[in-house]
């Protein structure tokens, strides 16, 4: 293989032309980079400019979730994943607490961060005082960037100036609080930090200080654990008398409990926990053309934060009432970025009813929620496979390449069976040697 100059300068055939050379791919490889091309041109024009080098598209399902009782209010929830099982889940979930009141949620703060990083060798007491006396200059000095975020409530909330102390001698930076109301916000938030570099290096350099400042970075954190939100299920135990055929009602409770329990003390556990929350907020938040990078970084660092991993949510329970609850940063937009250019982004918005970020937090939160009560009724009853691989049955059937009649008694044959791959690859074998007369 040969190393390419100027690559992102050809045009899609001429990318796929030099692979095809390069990596000698088959044709059967080509054909399917070809056909995952959009028909319409318009669309693919969008597609094609989201990131570099496109050469095709990777399609997920965008599936729906119904009967999200959330504050009192029935929404339909779009999802974004390609595990079968995780719509599903949320479904069951979101239907069942349909029955018993709902989702309640609400958010403790919208607040969202950014930095300023740089090194000084002069007297640290002298720069603290200097940034006292010259804070609000900072401020104004970005005022035509912040003027129209502040029209729609936004803006920036405060700055200070921290030190890193001894961990990294003579390092410093601006911590600055934003509001950036119904947009995500960064990159609101980054040009008003480059500006305020600039103008920091311009106010020390006419202060008479001395010393050497070295601007290092200015960035958004997407740590932001003061854009917070809570949403929680409550409910008398007796409502779980039929979660299971082998549990009262109070043993599933006490079993829910127990394994909730296991993921605020073991990181091993706490970690799938998580994850099982994620796959609900993940899937809306990818619907939603939001980054679900930045929030899954975010609410791993927040079930750090006190020095262990821990699980997200909690289990309570009193006498006779349980309560599940999740707690989770998520900074999120419905206006900018993907949100505005994503065709199916708007869609989504428009199927959850529009609505504005802090309603929007509050809907991702109740997906997660919804999605780690499925897990963990499944792990404390049938087991997670049980359901897992009987939504999973569909994706193997078709790798195993069955045909529509194989699938539909395949489809039958398994019902209230558990399902593996080995299982269904010899259930298949069998029926075509019965065919084949053998």
């Amino acid at each position: 293989m040969e190393i390419i100059n100027g690559f992102s300068k050809l045009n899609r055939d001429e990318k796929l032309a030099w692979i095809e050379k390069q990596l000698q791919l088959s044709r059967q490889t080509m054909d399917q980079l070809h056909a995952h091309l959009h028909p319409r041109t318009d669309l693919q024009e969008i597609y094609g400019d989201l990131s570099e080098n496109n050469i095709s598209n990777f399609f997920l399902p965008l599936g729906l979730a119904p009967n999200f009782l959330i504050n009192g209010s029935l929404r339909i929830l779009p999802m974004v994943i390609e595990e079968s099982s995780v719509v599903a889940a949320a479904s069951a979930a979101a239907k069942f607490w349909a029955m018993h009141g709902g989702f309640r949620t609400r958010v403790l703060g919208t607040s969202k961060v950014g930095q300023v990083h740089f090194t000084w060798s002069g007297d640290s007491e002298k720069l603290h005082r200097f940034f006292r006396d010259k804070q609000d200059e900072l401020i104004q000095s970005v005022a035509s960037l912040t003027r129209n975020m502040e029209q729609r409530g936004g803006g920036i909330e405060s700055i200070s100036l921290q030190s890193s102390g001894n961990l990294l001698p003579a390092h410093y930076h601006l911590f600055v609080n934003f509001q950036t109301a119904d947009a995500m916000g960064a990159n609101f938030i980054n040009s008003v930090l480059e500006n305020l570099a600039d103008k920091l290096k311009t106010l020390l350099k006419n202060s008479g200080l001395t010393g050497e400042l070295d601007i290092l970075m200015a960035i958004l954190s997407n740590y932001t654990p003061e854009c917070l939100v809570q949403c929680y299920v409550e409910g008398a135990i007796d409502i779980f008398e039929d979660m299971s055929e082998e549990l009262t009602a109070a043993q599933f409770a006490q079993r829910f409990q127990k394994a909730g329990n296991i993921a605020l003390h073991d990181p091993y556990r706490a970690v799938t926990h998580n994850k099982g929350i994620f796959n609900g907020m993940d899937a809306v938040v990818l619907a939603t053309g939001n980054d679900f990078r930045a929030v899954e970084a975010c609410g791993h660092a927040y079930a750090a934060r006190h020095g262990l991993y821990t699980g997200l949510s909690r289990v309570d329970l009193s006498q006779d009432t349980f309560r599940f609850t999740l707690e989770v940063p998520l900074a999120v937009g419905t206006v900018g970025g993907l949100i505005g250019s994503h065709p199916l982004a708007a869609a989504s918005l428009e199927i959850l009813g529009n609505p504005t970020a802090s309603e929007l937090m509050q809907i991702i939160a109740a997906a997660g929620l919804a999605n780690n009560f499925s897990a963990l009724r499944s792990l404390v009853t049938t087991g997670i496979q049980k359901g897992h691989m009987k939504m999973h049955l569909g994706n193997i059937l078709r790798q195993l390449h069955a045909s529509s009649h194989e699938q539909g008694l395949a489809v039958q044959h398994f019902s209230g069976k558990t399902v593996s791959f080995s299982e269904v690859a010899s259930y298949l074998d069998s029926l075509r040697d019965q065919t084949q007369g053998k």
